[in-house]
């Protein structure tokens, strides 16, 4: 199914579809651009973009794509967040069914899904219902998630923007606690990642500029003990006078179970419960023991830094785009395109084609190779995968040089809270 080539009847359809769907990446758009600028080439007539993903499909909201210049795809291609909309609607059978008979009457010959794992699920349920029926439909997604846990690809777009924003805002939270140690000697940087921790893991790429920062890394595929982590900051305020810490908005305590926050906000229409992140809690329990402590979380901003992006990248996200509208029209379904990275000194990753029922509803969490021994840190291993990434060096930010005179914090401890 996914190698055979384009019958005649799909030949005839000069229609196709596209939709951005989960939450939106600071380069989603770049794929989307690349989606446009590759069908245009391939001579679909008509180019269809869906309302706020498949809730657009089944309403019959969409944008006529067709007439899209250059210059409109260079500002697309350069615009973060879904300019399209997106959702998280996890289609029922009647839903697959009326989606598949919307694409029908559409006369589509393609339909390109730009999101993560949920979208693979609902691509791939596509997919299936127009091979049930015999239908030359060709179903392709394109890979976006800035969690970057999709499996069977090197990496996914959106993913090296986030983690050049992420290693840039752990660089300027630094420079902000050494300008008042006194006040607050503990930052906590409270980063997106519900049960993987790429994102957290990205503020080791810090160290490129700054060796000594982010002090220590938490991440959900390790457990985490609270009296370790006391025993961890207590140890580097000794040693160094201020602590910068970053985190997942989700962590797991010795028991595999996630750690204790709160009840659910809210619980999306995949089964995925938001709770409150910990960087709160982990603060109260510092400031309980004496120690000051605040935190920040860039929560949607991480997402929507349309000043960081990286230019691979944006490359990449573009790249996967048209390569989804190529293998479409080359006759593949029913797959997601995939990044291969080639061996050699100089980063570059190809494209592939991977099953969707390889990626729907899985998740690739951190390999043992990029988490050190101690739960509380990111190996070098990790760095040297994912440096290429973020598209450059990071701001090179002027640091007073050893022993200068850079004052040290208040010793006086606060009171503890009774």
């Amino acid at each position: 199914m996914s190698t055979s080539p384009i019958g005649p009847a799909a030949a005839r359809r000069h229609t196709l579809v596209v939709g951005q769907a989960g939450g939106p990446t600071p380069v989603i758009n770049s794929s989307l651009a690349g989606v446009i600028r590759a069908a245009q080439a391939a001579g679909f007539r008509r180019i269809l973009g869906l309302r706020y993903g498949v809730r657009g499909l089944l309403a019959g909201d969409y944008h006529d794509l067709s007439a899209l210049t250059p210059a409109d795809l260079a500002a697309l291609r350069a615009t973060p967040s879904s300019a399209l909309g997106a959702c998280r609607l996890k289609l029922d059978a009647a839903q697959v069914a009326a989606g598949f008979a919307a694409l029908q009457a559409l006369d589509a010959g393609a339909f390109i899904y730009i999101g993560g794992n949920d979208s693979a699920d609902t691509a791939h349920r596509l997919a299936a219902a127009a091979a049930a029926a015999g239908d030359p439909l060709r179903v392709l997604a394109v890979p976006k998630t800035m969690d970057n846990d999709l499996p069977a690809t090197d990496h996914c777009p959106g993913y090296g923007s986030v983690a050049r924003y992420v290693a840039t805002a752990t660089l300027e939270t630094t420079l902000d606690t050494r300008a008042m140690p006194e006040t607050y000697p503990v930052k906590i940087l409270e980063v997106a990642g519900r049960y993987a921790g790429w994102i957290a893991a990205a503020a080791a790429l810090a160290r490129t500029v700054d060796p000594t920062t982010p002090h220590l890394i938490y991440v959900p595929e390790r457990p985490f003990i609270l009296d370790s982590f006391l025993a961890d900051v207590r140890a580097v305020l000794a040693r160094e006078g201020h602590c910068i810490i970053v985190i997942s908005e989700n962590l797991n305590g010795p028991d595999g179970q996630r750690l204790e926050t709160g009840p659910a906000r809210f619980v999306d229409p995949f089964g995925h419960a938001y709770y409150p992140g910990p960087a709160d809690m982990l603060c109260q329990e510092l400031l309980q023991r004496g120690i000051r402590a605040r935190f920040d979380k860039p929560g949607t901003l991480q997402r929507m830094a349309g000043a960081l992006i990286s230019p691979v990248d944006q490359d990449e996200a573009e790249r996967c785009g048209a390569a989804a509208v190529q293998a479409a029209s080359a006759g593949a379904t029913d797959q997601m395109v995939a990044l291969r990275r080639v061996a050699g000194p100089i980063y570059h990753c190809d494209t592939s084609l991977v099953p969707l029922s390889a990626i729907a509803n899985t998740e690739r969490l951190l390999p043992d190779a990029f988490l050190a021994a101690a739960g509380n840190d990111i190996t070098a291993a990790f760095v040297d995968y994912a440096l290429p990434l973020i598209g450059g060096p990071l701001p090179a930010y002027f640091q007073w040089a050893p022993g200068s005179g850079v004052p040290t914090p208040d010793p006086r401890p606060l009171t503890p809270i009774r």
